[in-house]
């Protein structure tokens, strides 16, 4: 997995590509979070638009990076959730948890509701 960081208007993206297997991307994801909510940054989108294959492991790296956010006060939410992950987060009940969009647009202007 990949990761690049892009900030546009008030909010930082950060867009994921190939596979989510947890593991060391685990590890780079939170730190990327932790330095992130370190700089003041309160809204975070996780583009998952060019993720190929996602596990648990990489689900359990999304609800840790989730936890991690809400407990600094700030914004977590993933755009343009692919149908593969998106039936991931529907089977494991997860859609409850996260706020999900299929653009990266929508969902930084969901901050401004």
């Amino acid at each position: 997995m990949k990761l690049k960081v892009v900030e546009k208007y008030e909010a930082v993206i950060i867009e994921l590509s190939g596979s989510a297997l947890g593991g060391n991307e685990a590890t780079e994801f939170s730190a990327t979070l932790r330095k992130l909510l370190s700089e003041g940054k309160k809204n975070i989108v996780i583009d998952l638009g060019e993720v190929t294959f996602m596990n648990s492991s990489g689900l359990g790296m999304l609800i840790s990076g989730l936890t991690t956010v809400k407990k600094e006060n700030a914004s977590f939410k993933l755009a343009r959730v692919t149908e593969k992950i998106e039936s991931l987060l529907v089977i494991t009940k997860l859609t409850t948890i996260f706020e999900y969009y299929d653009t990266v647009e929508n969902a930084i202007k969901s901050f401004s509701k």
